[in-house]
């Protein structure tokens, strides 16, 4: 764990991996799923290290993690997504920046992933966007700040996150002008995640051939983005 500085000058806390040769890797800023810091987001930072990239994920919810859905549901109601993305998220991209990585990218899951929605709007200094089954409210997603390119991946069945919303954000993102690739899969929500069916709830569905594809493309992406 470390401290990084946000844009206004608070420090927050945060899980920092780093590859054997971190001498110019790319960096990549992590965002959590409602749950918080857990060990599933931390996994994710790790596989991207062996993969050669420099993980930060920032503690969002300041050390508190959630059990169930409920406590979930009130952690992220309790969240100003637009301050995290302004200043946690942008925060950590800079910290990053900083300390030796010249690209960054944020990639984020579920709640994350509208974060890194919003993040695409807001955080000037990240070098490109992965979006894993989730978006904010379309009327907070200026279209035309993003400026750099974006992957999603979305979930055909997902009960949290329409389909139809995402389409309505493609249309948005394609009459910005944005360079994004939207990748839809038949699967539920936190397809890609390994641990989503023990947490019991019915709407959430690993599925292992589509999260191995969405990593694939992932990988891909980050290649072509951030050498």
């Amino acid at each position: 764990m470390i401290q990084f500085k946000r844009p206004d000058g608070q420090l927050v806390d945060g899980y920092l991996v780093e590859p054997a040769d971190k001498a110019n890797a790319p960096g990549i800023v992590v965002i959590q799923e409602w749950w918080g810091l857990d060990e599933e987001v931390k996994a994710v930072a790790d596989r991207l290290v062996k993969a050669g990239y420099r993980a930060l994920v920032p503690d969002l919810y300041r050390g508190k993690l959630a059990l169930d859905a409920k406590e979930a549901e009130h952690l992220m109601g309790e969240l100003n997504f637009g301050e995290a993305a302004g200043q946690d998220i942008r925060g950590a991209v800079q910290y990053l920046k900083a300390t030796g990585s010249s690209k960054v990218a944020v990639t984020g899951f579920c709640m994350g992933g509208a974060l890194t929605v919003l993040s695409a709007c807001k955080v000037p200094e990240l070098d490109g966007t992965i979006v894993w089954y989730g978006y904010p409210p379309l009327e907070f997603v200026d279209a035309s700040a993003i400026k750099k390119p974006m992957l999603a991946h979305w979930a055909l069945q997902d009960d949290f996150f329409n389909i139809s919303g995402v389409d309505a954000l493609e249309e948005k993102l394609k009459q910005a002008g944005v360079s994004y690739d939207f990748q839809r899969y038949d699967a539920k929500h936190a397809f890609a995640n390994p641990k989503s069916e023990i947490r019991g709830l019915p709407p959430l569905q690993y599925n292992a051939a589509a999260a191995e594809l969405t990593w694939e493309r992932t990988i891909e992406f980050l290649k072509k983005n951030l050498a």
